[in-house]
């Protein structure tokens, strides 16, 4: 056994596997060699798709793989699963807590399956309970919990034996920043305190830069390994932030057609630049835009991910549509002015109680015409609530709720035909086929004849659909289901578009497409409203709103949220900075 390997608590080599889907067969993994050393954090990084379930699927013995070796605590996985799985803890995306049993009660059941004894058992749900900070909530049903305390308590359970190595995949999908770094944090102090391995599968890039090292999968193959620094270290010199006297959103699509540009992403008023040489032309590239201001900056782990995509040719599924990934979409909307003019939206003093809980308490604020708007908050903040009383899917208990000129308490159905609606979830048919999705949608928008026939074919040209309008829904990238996705909710051209956690999973390539596309629409008049616990996507908003327990802590534009936050020990805050300080203690969760 080579130095390596015995330092190594999983060692893959030449690992494949793949999967009928249909007619076709589906490549999860080509090929993936890698180390996972012990006592560390190893990134598994990548979006939805990548291969990354699949692989811990296989490493803790739960898939048999097609070709290759896997070795787990220096336990042959194929020869001796049950042995491996003795060893290890796993939590899935779904992890099972049972929602009517309390938290106590859900700690016991694991503490059964696991075969912990009776007399380690107190001692290990006081470390539990103080690890997670649940304690106060231990008669609480599991159904009642929010998004990041129903993560904890997954965890807790998991960790009741506690083992050698811990496999978390994705657990910090869909939970607030808050909740993403209280985890983190029990995370860190498994490995240093505990000596514990983790293999931790995100789609969230920045959390690759807490690891020890990371695994970069991309479509089933491993695109590079080694500790983060390693990635961004390529990338010195080549990350400016720019500023011009223009429109951010204006300024990021002329930065984006011109030579020598990589990336660029919108921060708030400014736009970060990814430049695709080591020694960039900065003339040249400033030439594109007058006055225009670049100041280099710290390389990210992202930067150094995106350009290795590039560098494969992947520019998300606007590549295999054959469309640039610079390509914006063209004005659908003939109806639309510009906006940024009159509000759209007005919520006023809006109360929502369920029984004798306040989900909502008395919130208030406008959204203009062409305004992209976010709505932040911590899990159980009251968002979604929120979101469904303005989609006319929930009455409010007190106050007023008027969108797009009708008021939601007499007129819901009228306000509903003037919205477009994309869900966090794939809320599409998957079993119909991309045609048949969108022939339903748009007539379920009261489209019919001509006018959906041009609807249908705009959307397989705009969205790259049209050579898969006979694949079903449920058999396509993730990339391309967010095309369908939002296909589907714009059918009907609606003027105002509301947007539920919309790029959840998927690549950095992917995500930006989908960004630009907004920006144009936004352009045009369309009024967008976006529910969101990734922070890189709240700055491409106009003005955000942050809730806590129902309540409106705090609105402005990104820029201003960050200057509020602003402290000696902390003169740069990011978003997620300013979203953790405006939560503060008026986000924590209350006992019951």
């Amino acid at each position: 056994m080579s130095d390596d390997t015995a330092g190594a608590a999983i060692v893959l080599e030449d690992v494949r596997r793949s999967f009928r889907s249909g007619r076709r067969s589906v490549e999860a993994l080509a090929g993936v060699s890698a180390r996972a050393r012990r006592a560390q954090i190893t990134g598994l990084v990548g979006p939805d798709g990548a291969g990354k379930t699949t692989l811990m699927r296989l490493i803790a013995g739960l898939l048999r793989p097609d070709g290759g070796r896997i070795e787990v605590l220096g336990v042959d996985v194929a020869r001796n699963p049950l042995l491996v799985q003795a060893r290890l803890g796993y939590m899935p995306q779904r992890f099972g807590l049972y929602e009517d049993l309390t938290v106590a009660e859900n700690l016991a059941l694991y503490a059964d399956l696991q075969n912990l004894s009776a007399g380690a058992r107190a001692a290990r749900y006081a470390e539990l309970m103080r690890m997670t900070g649940l304690g106060p909530f231990q008669s609480r049903r599991a159904g009642r919990l929010s998004g990041g305390m129903k993560q904890k308590l997954g965890l807790a359970c998991t960790l009741v034996n506690p083992p050698q190595l811990l496999l978390l995949d994705e657990p910090t999908v869909g939970v607030d920043p808050v909740s993403r770094r209280e985890l983190w944090q029990i995370i860190e102090h498994l490995v240093r305190q505990a000596r514990a391995t983790v293999l931790f599968s995100t789609a969230y890039l920045d959390e690759a830069e807490r690891c020890d090292q990371v695994l970069l999968i991309h479509e089933g193959r491993l695109l590079g390994s080694g500790p983060p620094e390693q990635f961004t270290a390529a990338m010195r010199g080549r990350s400016f932030i720019a500023t011009a006297p223009i429109d951010r959103r204006a300024l990021q699509e002329r930065l984006a057609r011109t030579a020598g540009v990589l990336d660029t992403v919108i921060q708030g008023g400014r736009v970060r630049v990814v430049t695709s040489e080591d020694s960039p032309d900065i003339r040249a590239i400033s030439a594109a835009v007058p006055d225009l201001t670049l100041t280099p900056i710290a390389p990210r782990f992202e930067d150094g991910f995106v350009a290795r995509l590039r560098a494969r040719g992947a520019d998300g599924p606007a590549a295999a549509a054959g469309t640039g990934v610079a390509q914006a979409q063209p004005a659908p909307y003939a109806q639309q002015a510009p906006g940024g003019r009159e509000a759209v939206i007005r919520v006023s003093e809006v109360t929502r109680r369920f029984g004798e809980f306040t989900a909502v308490d008395k919130v208030s604020f406008e959204v203009k015409r062409g305004e992209v708007f976010g709505l932040l908050g911590a899990n159980g903040a009251g968002k979604s609530t929120t979101f469904r009383m303005l989609c006319g899917l929930l009455p409010p208990t007190e106050g007023a709720l008027r969108v797009a000129g009708f008021d939601l308490r007499t007129a819901a159905a009228v306000a509903r035909r003037r919205i477009g609606y994309m869900a966090q979830r794939f809320s599409l048919y998957e079993d119909l086929s991309v045609r048949q999705n969108l022939r339903f949608f748009s007539s379920v928008y009261g489209l019919s004849g001509r006018r959906q026939r041009r609807r249908i074919d705009w959307a397989g040209g705009e969205f790259g659909l049209g050579a898969l309008a006979e694949a079903k829904a449920g058999e396509l990238p993730l990339g391309f289901k967010q095309r369908l996705a939002l296909a589907c909710a714009l059918m009907h051209e609606p003027e105002i578009l509301f947007l539920d956690e919309p790029t959840s999973g998927v690549d950095p390539l992917a995500r930006r497409e989908f960004w630009r596309r907004i920006n144009v629409l936004a352009g045009q008049g369309v009024t967008v409203l976006v529910t969101t616990h990734f922070m890189e996507e709240a700055e491409y908003c106009d003005r955000l709103l942050i809730m806590a327990q129902g309540r409106v802590l705090t609105e402005g534009t990104p820029d201003a949220i960050k200057a509020a936050a602003r402290r000696p020990e902390r003169p740069d805050p990011t978003l997620e900075d300013a979203f953790i300080a405006a939560i503060g203690t008026g986000g924590a969760p209350q006992a019951p």
